[in-house]
């Protein structure tokens, strides 16, 4: 094993950084917080999330409307266009929410990209957003087309980036420890819950979001989370020292 891999062995093992803040003084946890040099692709895709989300706000309601509309991962589109709309429909947020999601990203997605990188990360979190999504509205397509559901629940506006979030939320609790990792778990299916209990949760799309989260959730957990830590303690021959 190189010694690359040994550091980054060492990291995996210890608990998240984001369970330390407490016990640092402010101005040490502002390094942090995404940047350019040690988080490059959370720090990039928030940039990316505030340009999407200043376009919402100042562009005419009319353009931004079929935005979305072209974006959203409904069934519809699914069907129609696949690829285009599992990569756009992650660059959006629901309103006008781009300060509590940098929060989102600062403490679930950075840690994960200071232990394991970018490339990593990024490959948790969109695999996320693609499985969770098509593992929803699939099921949903085929419904329709039994003739079980209506049309119109081929078509109601699906996008944000929450699937990317919970898998990676995912995939650090199963790195945390033992009874700290079981606490984490409860807090999350409890989160999940709450964004439920909130909207409107007797409707089909609150019901389909509702499976959307626990399914990636558990998907970071189960999937994700052990193979960052598998591929720590088997490094690819060509890296082998």
């Amino acid at each position: 094993m190189t010694t690359e891999a040994q550091s980054m062995l060492l990291r995996a093992e210890r608990p998240i950084t984001s369970i330390a803040f407490a016990r640092r003084s402010p101005r040490s946890m502002l390094r942090y917080l995404p940047n350019p040099k040690t988080t490059p692709f959370t720090f990039g895709y928030l940039v990316v999330l505030l340009a999407t989300t200043l376009v919402l706000v100042f562009a005419d309601p009319v353009v931004t409307d079929r935005l979305l509309q072209l974006s959203s991962t409904d069934a519809h589109n699914l069907w129609r266009r696949p690829l285009t709309s599992l990569l756009s429909s992650a660059i959006w947020l629901p309103g006008e929410s781009w300060l509590p999601y940098a929060l989102i990203f600062a403490v679930a997605v950075a840690p994960l990209e200071r232990r394991f990188g970018a490339r990593r990360t990024a490959l948790v979190f969109f695999a996320g957003h693609i499985v969770a999504t098509l593992a929803t509205e699939l099921p949903v397509m085929a419904l329709i087309n039994a003739h079980v559901l209506p049309n119109s629940a081929g078509h109601w506006l699906d996008i944000g980036v929450s699937y990317g979030f919970f898998t990676t939320a995912g995939a650090l609790v199963f790195l945390l420890p033992g009874r700290v990792r079981l606490a984490a778990l409860a807090a999350t299916e409890a989160f999940i819950a709450a964004i439920w209990l909130s909207d409107d949760p007797a409707s089909l799309d609150s019901v389909v979001t509702l499976l959307g989260h626990a399914f990636a959730a558990h998907f970071g957990l189960l999937v994700c989370g052990p193979w960052l830590r598998e591929g720590i303690r088997r490094p690819s021959p060509d890296s082998a020292g």
